[in-house]
């Protein structure tokens, strides 16, 4: 008989059981194999909120070969993932199984190789109660809450609505994004570079208006700035001041699940889904020529930035006999972690620093390289030293306004032959300067005025609605990318321009909820709940005592809001096609399945078609219509009417302009400040500035 082990994932299995040998066989329960029923609200709130757990559905013949493999096994041990998740399907997976309660069957390690998992094997536990009561409390006040305000949405606005405890607060914070934007008035302001040269040298350099007699310059209009221009024609700019340091700049820390979602977001285009969804790959196991399959990356849901005292030693040796001793710190780098951060897990890091991500190209797919590359490039980089900059910043002056060159070179590079954190805006980069002395006279180039205008905060995109989530404490690294997903699918946010826009619908609900519950969508709120959630899973309260405190309350409020609020009317959206059966115009309509297009003269023209919203442009590989269309997850593209006969489609907006290279025709691409480009990929054609390059594609 051999001992049996059971975990999530078949790839997982697959690496553990290659890892351990003939003696072990290992079984994966495909996630949950129970929760609460989807027909009815499944928690008995008259007996503490019981929850009424059923098989899910199609889990039936997976438990029925769980117990046959128990009923031949000598030991049972569960290996479900190391957080409260994978604690709770360890719990299901005992319960149903009929495995005894105490029984230390349950063990837990953070990277799928041999020496984490053999050590694992060691130390059996019991299952952790108190971690799966705080996911029991999660799910039965998700439940509470969309089976409570769901109904009432139904009625106050249109049937079909959901709402969720999370996903709401996520909804509120991109659509009061979009009022800061909408009551947002641009001022003018207008800057001054002036264009400066050494004498007897051709390479000129920008130096910015600063001050007048003192004090900060304003310029509001043109006229303004035309008058400083008057003011300095034939003055003599002269060097005033010349400082020059020294500055470091240090490494960002290895992932968490967070930094993890917004730098993929950033350098690599990946939507939070996808990116979990390939680094549970890696965590899980890919087949790597002798090795078999093998763990490349530890556990992936963390808020830690602390690694093992092994991988940090390994790093230092790797980067002393890659690099030299220069690139090695005096002190391993510690990272300090945010007070909130529960520190279960590592930060995720390669499994092994000597794993290049070049040698393991040729067995994975590219975006799993792409994503491997970056985990490791960031972890390595989190071990180095310090990039040095020698920075100078020169003063000069002309009449009584004051310029300001600042220049920089690099004079260690550091971590930086290794990588660079994204950032969310795009920086200035500063000027190579000249040798420069005080009382040096300059000769003037030029002088150029530039106008301005201030800009709203900008709309929210994955990575930066990630990092709102985290800092307001709204959700857990886990539940993310569901949150992002959730609202996508129920079209109360769109992604334009990779940016989230709130819909009509999106804003009314966050209106009527708000009217109904007003600490549904309140985020100091939802983060308090979240803190009361770890407090369960630390044993420090009861989870039927937290539900209890917020749902007799919650549930009064709403029924008194049954009464209190009116029902709002949502305007049709009427558009331009004709009724073929009665001439009537059709209007956008959402049932069960989304929207689509009905008769306005309904009911008594039941007239219906799916939309397809226009775009003008012909398809280049079958010449039928190219329409808009949505994922299930509710991300807009476009795709050819043909489909699926021909399959063409495009994350980039077609324009109706044809290329004068090719002739094929262009796509917006980059944004809100982007270019137009060919949609051929082997033509090179833009029109506009080129951005940052971005990693979508077509497809």
């Amino acid at each position: 008989m051999k001992n049996l082990i059971i975990v999530e994932s078949p790839a997982k299995a697959k690496t553990i059981e290659r890892l351990l040998g003939s003696n072990y066989q290992v079984k994966a329960s495909v996630g949950h194999v129970r929760d609460l029923p989807k027909s009815r609200l499944g928690v008995d709130i008259e007996n503490n909120y019981a929850p009424h757990y059923i098989t899910i559905r199609g889990k039936g013949g997976t438990i029925r070969k769980l117990k046959n493999a128990v009923g031949k096994s000598d030991q049972v041990l569960l290996a479900t993932d190391p957080d409260r998740e994978g604690e709770a399907i360890s719990w299901h997976l005992a319960q149903a199984l009929g495995l005894e309660s105490g029984v230390p069957c349950r063990i837990e390690f953070h990277e799928v190789t041999e020496k984490a998992v053999k050590n694992a094997l060691k130390n059996p536990r019991p299952i952790h109660m108190e971690r799966v009561n705080a996911q029991q409390a999660r799910r039965i006040l998700d439940r509470l809450v969309g089976y409570t305000l769901s109904p009432f949405l139904w009625k106050k606005v249109r049937k079909g609505l959901s709402a969720g405890r999370v996903q709401s607060v996520a909804v509120r914070l991109i659509c009061d994004r979009e009022k800061e934007i909408q009551a947002f008035k641009p001022e003018e302001y207008w800057s001054i570079i002036a264009f400066l040269k050494k004498d007897g040298e051709r390479q000129e350099f920008p130096a910015k208006l600063l001050r007048k007699a003192g004090r900060k310059i304003k310029i509001h209009n043109a006229k303004e700035a035309q008058s400083v221009l008057g003011d300095l024609k034939n003055e003599t700019f002269v060097v005033s001041k010349v400082l020059e340091r020294e500055r470091r700049r240090n490494p960002a820390p290895p992932f968490t699940t967070s930094t993890l979602q917004q730098e993929a977001s950033r350098k690599l285009g990946y939507g939070a889904r996808k990116t979990m969804r390939i680094a549970q790959e890696l965590y899980e196991g890919l087949e790597i020529d002798s090795l078999g399959n093998t763990g490349l990356i530890t556990y992936i849901r963390t808020d830690s930035v602390r690694i093992a005292s092994e991988a940090e030693s390994d790093a230092r040796s790797f980067i002393k006999n890659m690099y030299g001793d220069d690139y090695v710190p005096k002190k391993p780098r510690r990272y300090r972690r945010k007070a909130a951060a529960q520190d279960a897990h590592e930060a995720i890091r390669p499994t092994s620093v000597t794993r290049l991500p070049d040698d393991l190209k040729k067995h994975l797919s590219g975006d799993q390289y792409r994503l491997y590359k970056l985990i490791w490039d960031r972890f390595l980089a989190s071990q180095m030293e310090s990039a040095v900059f020698d920075t100078v910043r020169v003063d000069i002056r002309a009449k009584d306004y004051l310029f300001r060159a600042t220049g920089s070179k690099v004079k260690f590079p550091g971590f930086t032959i290794v990588y660079l954190e994204g950032t969310d805006n795009r920086e200035e980069n500063e000027s190579i300067l000249p040798e420069l002395s005080e009382a040096e006279s300059l000769h003037l180039s030029r002088l150029e005025d530039k106008q301005h205008f201030t800009e709203p905060p900008a709309r929210f995109n994955e990575a930066t609605l990630v990092k709102a989530l985290e800092e307001n404490g709204i959700g857990r690294p886990s539940t993310y990318a569901p949150i992002i997903e959730t609202i996508l699918r129920r079209d109360y946010v769109v992604v334009e321009d990779k940016r989230f826009h709130p819909t009509q619908l999106g804003f009314v609900v966050v209106d009527v909820l708000n009217q109904a519950y007003p600490n549904v969508v309140d985020v100091a709120f939802t983060a308090d709940m979240e803190t009361k959630l770890d407090k369960i899973a630390e044993g420090k309260l009861e989870w039927v005592d937290v539900i209890d405190e917020f749902y007799p309350p919650f549930k009064k409020t709403v029924d008194e809001a049954e009464e209190r609020v009116e029902r709002v009317k949502m305007p049709e959206e009427v558009t331009s096609e004709l009724c073929p059966e009665c001439g009537r115009n059709l209007v956008v309509k959402h049932g069960r399945f989304g929207a689509f297009l009905g008769c306005q003269g309904y009911p008594d023209c039941k007239f219906t078609k799916a939309i397809r919203r226009s775009t003008g442009v012909n398809c280049p590989l079958c010449g039928e219509e190219i329409v808009e269309r949505k994922t299930k997850k509710g991300r807009r593209f476009y795709g050819c009417a043909g489909y699926p006969e021909c399959k063409f489609s495009t994350w980039y907006v077609p324009v109706k302009k044809s290329c004068p290279k090719c002739q094929a025709f262009l796509v917006k691409r980059g944004g809100k400040k982007g270019y137009l480009a060919c949609i051929r990929e082997d033509c090179d054609y833009r029109e506009g500035d080129k951005p940052k390059a971005s990693s979508d594609s077509d497809t």
